[in-house]
């Protein structure tokens, strides 16, 4: 075995047991006894899958390391502890999403159904946000804490593109030689056209999402019975609030193409595919993306207000990267990567961005003035 094919075999089986760590630690927060059951077999088929990679090490020779949660389970199942298993369940889907479209590049990973089982876990996930209110407290407090979720994740991005275009906007025409009062106009100009573009941009978005949801036709969009095995389908029902016998009984009709099934399933199937979406309103959709983008739009523009021009020029460029930095590590808890290198990279595209318009600036300056 190669270097990278250890490397490959040895991330992905540290993944699937992250990953059952994770589900075990939900299933001993978790109160509701329906969703107790529901993490308890997502961490017995990450155990499986992380069965897979440990046969794969042994078979080539090589060992089996002790496992150690990463930091990112760790942070993730303390923030499960204190604000309630559903504030991180949104970030977990999108994270079963990822590995099942990394398995999806791996032959022995697909031959071995690891795909799919990934699809079906980031399916259940979704489907504990999207359907978790009832009727007493407890399931109302898990859809408050799945939207205080995809609401965190919705902040972090929507500030980013506000800090990093501001930013790199700032020091462009900084880059030019102008007055600190041309700087400050131009930021304000660039946060509030910005934040209007990004709010009708959300709005656009969810709009068009719930009219299409709206006008999809049932055996046009619903994924195929067969793609599905019994044991995904029957979590998924189960995760929706149906006892494990029912949950069984409506997987068999699925898959048995029982047509008043399967147009249950598609339904279900276009409710989960919208709630990723920030809001199910577009106008709080549009609002929410206006402030997001003016609040990251706000922080390299703030030290021209206060500060002398070549100071604020390098208070702008500290506190913008200081900036990129904590997004980087917050944006860590939506993907496969480490704090520190989601922070660093942040820092790294953001920054070369301001430098390259910075340089353009002074460029355009140069050439300017020659004329």
């Amino acid at each position: 075995m190669d270097r990278h094919e250890h490397a490959r075999i040895l991330r992905n089986w540290k993944d699937e047991r992250d990953s059952a760590a994770l589900y075990g630690a939900l299933a001993s927060i978790e109160r509701n006894p329906r969703l107790v059951k529901v993490f308890g077999k997502l961490a017995d088929s990450e155990r499986e899958h992380s069965a897979f990679w440990e046969e794969r090490l042994r078979a080539e020779g090589q060992p089996v390391p002790k496992f150690r949660p990463s930091v990112r389970t760790r942070v993730l199942i303390q923030l499960a502890r204190r604000f309630g298993v559903a504030f991180v369940v949104p970030g977990i889907a999108s994270r079963e999403l990822a590995d099942r479209d990394r398995y999806s590049t791996q032959e022995d990973a697909s031959s071995a159904g690891l795909t799919e089982g990934e699809r079906g876990h980031a399916a259940v996930m979704r489907r504990v946000a999207a359907y978790g209110e009832g009727s007493d407290a407890l399931e109302a407090m898990t859809t408050a804490g799945a939207d205080i979720g995809n609401k965190l994740r919705a902040a972090v991005l929507g500030a980013n593109d506000g800090l990093s275009s501001n930013f790199s906007l700032l020091m462009g025409v900084a880059g030019g030689g102008v007055s600190a009062s041309t700087i400050i106009l131009t930021g304000v100009a660039g946060l509030v056209a910005g934040a209007c573009s990004m709010a009708l941009g959300e709005w656009l978005s969810v709009t068009n999402a719930r009219e299409m949801v709206a006008s999809q036709v049932d055996s046009g969009q619903a994924l195929r019975a067969e793609t599905w095995k019994r044991e995904q389908l029957a979590l998924i029902y189960e995760a929706g609030g149906l006892s494990e016998d029912d949950a069984q009984r409506a997987a068999d009709r699925v898959i048995a193409r029982d047509p008043d099934a399967l147009r249950a399933l598609s339904g279900e199937e276009r409710a989960i595919a919208v709630m990723g979406t920030a809001a199910n309103n577009p106008l709080s959709a549009a609002s929410y993306s206006f402030a997001l983008f003016a609040v990251g739009a706000s922080i390299p523009l703030l030290p021209f207000l206060i500060a002398a021009r070549t100071s604020a020029v390098v208070a702008s460029a500290a506190a913008s990267v200081l900036a990129l930095f904590v997004i980087g590590l917050l944006t860590s808890f939506f993907n496969r990567r480490s704090p520190l290198f989601s922070g660093l990279r942040q820092v790294g595209i953001g920054a070369s961005a301001a430098a390259v318009t910075y340089a353009i600036g002074r460029g355009a300056a140069a050439l300017m003035s020659g004329n």
